[in-house]
């Protein structure tokens, strides 16, 4: 039996992780021996995590409070399991999973049962973050039919936009000529005009 240690991650230094730590206390014996990480799974280059992973030996035991802990998608989190199970000896605990046990089953059939399971929850929790991706993205569509507007408010039309835009439309001047008359790059020029033609047609 090696060394037991638990990790905690929150995703920002706003979010609190008491839930992780009353669970990893009533199995880390040792305080010190919580490591935590307040910042993004985006990545691994995290202070807590890197010092955890340098100081574990062989048969070490390492308890997380759930799977998402150790990674930021599915690919992540596999890769993570393989290094510290497969090429450190490592032992890992998922609380929220007890499946999920690497002391258990050493044997060959244990071991690929916790690789399936593993793969599966992994594969679970990617493809739920995909969905609440798609659903927002669902969401703002069904916003913006319905006229709700993001992002920052446009600024006010300059004074004589409308005879500006008139003129333009009329040809009687370029689009170069009318965007300096009203003081704005080209590119704006023609997005505001675009969006007051459709504001007047409607």
């Amino acid at each position: 039996m090696g060394t037991v240690y638990g990790y905690i991650r929150v995703s920002t230094k706003e979010q609190n992780e008491d839930r992780q730590w009353i669970a990893l206390r009533e199995v880390v014996p040792v305080e010190r021996n919580i490591y935590t990480d307040k910042q993004s799974g985006r990545d691994f280059n995290r202070p807590a995590y890197q010092r955890l992973v340098r100081r574990m030996r062989k048969d070490d035991v390492l308890y997380i409070k759930s799977i998402d802990r150790l990674g930021r998608d599915y690919g992540e989190i596999l890769e993570q399991w393989r290094v510290l199970t497969k090429e450190k000896g490592i032992d890992i605990v998922v609380l929220d999973m007890p499946i999920l046990d690497t002391r258990r089953g050493k044997d060959l059939i244990g071991t690929f049962l916790s690789d399936v399971v593993l793969q599966i929850l992994s594969f679970v929790a990617e493809n739920e973050k995909t969905n609440i991706r798609q659903r927002q993205a669902e969401g703002i569509s069904a916003a913006k039919a319905r006229g709700v507007q993001f992002g920052r408010p446009a600024n006010p039309l300059p004074d004589g936009f409308k005879l500006i835009y008139q003129q333009w439309k009329a040809d009687e001047i370029t689009s170069t000529a009318a965007a300096k008359l009203c003081g704005m790059p080209l590119s704006t020029f023609r997005y505001r005009a675009d969006m007051y033609e459709r504001e007047n047609v409607m």
